[in-house]
């Protein structure tokens, strides 16, 4: 076996092709939501990390608007996208109360 992959067939029928071309947009859209999700995740783990209550505080509030937007969409579940923001708001407020 030369690749590993097994060839896909074209849909013959006009809807199977439809299908096939919008599911190649929403999986580009899907993949770039979902990148975006833990960027915004890294970064405010970044900042916490770095002990910068400021930085970590604007990142957080950033980060809670995407994480919403991506569970809205069912990209996540709406459980991770609750227990992430609760894990991380939770990181950033004994930050703020460390100093």
């Amino acid at each position: 076996m030369a690749s590993g992959k097994p060839k896909k067939k074209n849909p013959r029928l006009a809807s199977g092709r439809k299908r096939v071309r919008q599911d190649v947009k929403i999986n580009a859209a899907n993949t770039s939501l979902r990148s975006k999700y833990r960027t915004a995740v890294k970064n405010v783990e970044k900042a916490v990390l770095a002990g910068d209550k400021i930085k970590s505080a604007e990142l957080f509030a950033k980060m809670q608007a995407v994480v919403d937007t991506v569970a809205d969409k069912g990209i996540f579940h709406k459980n991770k996208a609750a227990r992430d923001k609760s894990r991380l708001a939770t990181k950033v407020k004994a930050l703020a109360l460390a100093a």
